[in-house]
């Protein structure tokens, strides 16, 4: 048998597209590519949420290694946040799975949650810089046992979000880490941060997949797109500076958003 019959080739260009673009700019993949599966396939959102969850987590399993070589991990940070997003995944499954989430209803309730955490998304990549500005010097007298327990409760924040529309490790979760730890170097954020998303999105995908929304086929095709596109899209990062890119990915994110809140 052949194991690249069941690969289709929009979705692996879809997928090369969106690792194209988080390679370069770092913003969660789910961002994209659920989006894109909603409004440009016509996959139903379930659908797209459980199956790009497990994409997100090979693809952040890849980002992981990368970063543990680099010793850009702060592995107290990720501990943290997983033990504030683990218990909310498992809370927030159970109570999706009484819902009919492969049906109509279920469809509409993601759609608006997506919707919801494109704009926060996109208000994230435009104000960061003012928003950290403006909240962090509160934050400065923070201690360590404050710190940690804030740092939880953003994982539980970012277990529920994600579960229900697989976006916000990586914007929202970056900006929140940003204000409770100053002083950690910018790489050391992004690295703790990704290796928080490989549990959050394993997690999550494997309870979208236990409640019937999870497309193999299509996650195989998107696999095969977007972990090229990522190591490419890396590689460009030095070439390309991502603040180029960052006001036309947030327009974007913002209009799709209100498309499928509104």
């Amino acid at each position: 048998m052949n194991p690249f019959a069941a690969i289709d080739p929009l979705y692996m260009l879809a997928g090369f597209f969106v690792g194209l673009l988080v390679g370069q700019t770092g913003v969660g993949g789910g961002s994209l590519m659920t989006p894109i599966l909603v409004l440009g396939f016509g996959v139903h959102p379930a659908t797209a949420v459980g199956t790009d969850l497990l994409v997100a987590a090979a693809t952040k399993t890849v980002g992981t290694m990368v970063h543990g070589l680099n010793h850009t991990i702060d592995w107290r940070i990720t501990g943290r946040l997983a033990a504030g997003s683990v218990p909310a995944t498992l809370l927030t499954l159970v109570a999706i799975s009484h819902f009919d989430i492969p049906g109509p209803g279920g469809g509409r309730i993601i759609s608006l949650a997506l919707g919801v955490m494109l704009l926060l998304t996109a208000l994230s990549l435009v104000f960061r810089r003012r928003f950290l500005a403006f909240a962090g010097p509160s934050l400065e007298s923070l201690n360590s046992a404050h710190s940690a327990v804030l740092t939880i409760l953003t994982g539980a924040l970012l277990g529920v979000f994600v579960t229900i529309s697989s976006v916000g490790a990586g914007a929202l979760g970056g900006t929140a880490l940003l204000l409770l730890y100053r002083r950690t170097p910018m790489a050391v954020i992004v690295g703790s941060d990704i290796a928080h998303a490989v549990p959050l999105t394993l997690l999550a995908g494997i309870g979208h997949w236990w409640i019937g929304s999870v497309d193999w086929p299509l996650l195989t095709s998107l696999l095969s797109g977007s972990i090229p596109g990522i190591i490419l899209g890396s590689y460009l990062s030095a070439y390309i500076p991502d603040f180029a890119l960052r006001p036309i990915l947030a327009a974007t994110l913002a209009l799709v958003g209100m498309r499928l809140a509104f």
